[in-house]
């Protein structure tokens, strides 16, 4: 079994959001599902959905706590499920990487996201692997908490659908081969016309 843990904030009001990819990702997944349960109230401070994918057990969750209270729900969602820490994913939105970069980790520091703090605080370790979508950091200093919590451009919707098809992708990739063989395929920086031109200096 795997758990899909997509972070975010709950309401309308922060649908299509810089800092609910993880959301969007998982909706994303659960349309793809067999099997699916549809997203249901969980028991405690989460949605679910149960499916499988590629002959596993898929869990996928969102919590409902806000963002910087995460690991509450995420602490459940494993202890309900009986879920072992290792076949955790946290899939969740980065500004120290670029717009249309992805980066899977098998642990590491929260890198200031709360939501990764909060779940690694609840979890009482760093080491779960965590999908980190790059959202870009074309803010002022102190407009970080603005910034993220505002929609993506028009300009930037294309690109934004194509890293999150690369995401499913990758996350597919996860539970078929395995998250190291996964880091291969999602941790590859995509083609700019800089380096296309310099490839083929």
């Amino acid at each position: 079994m795997y758990v899909f843990a997509g972070l975010g904030n709950p309401g309308k009001e922060y649908d299509g959001t810089r800092h609910n990819i993880g959301f969007a990702i998982v909706d994303i997944l659960e349309r793809q599902l067999e099997r699916s349960s549809g997203w249901k109230a969980g028991k405690g401070e989460y949605y679910y959905a149960k499916g499988i994918i590629a002959g596993e057990d898929i869990i996928l969750a969102k919590p409902i706590t806000y963002m910087n209270l995460s690991g509450r729900a995420v602490r459940d969602i494993l202890a309900f499920f009986k879920c072992d820490i290792s076949n955790l994913i946290v899939t969740c939105d980065d500004i120290a990487i670029p717009l249309g970069q992805l980066r899977l980790r098998l642990e590491g520091s929260d890198g200031g996201h709360n939501g990764l703090s909060s779940i690694i605080y609840e979890l009482g370790t760093d080491e779960f692997a965590r999908l980190r979508f790059g959202v870009g950091a074309d803010f002022y200093q102190g407009e970080q908490a603005k910034y993220v919590l505002s929609k993506f451009k028009e300009s930037e919707k294309k690109l934004v659908e194509e890293m999150s098809e690369k995401a499913v992708a990758g996350c597919k990739e996860i539970i078929s081969n395995g998250i190291k063989r996964a880091m291969n395929v999602i941790n590859v920086k995509p083609k700019t016309e800089n380096n296309i031109k310099n490839d083929a200096s």
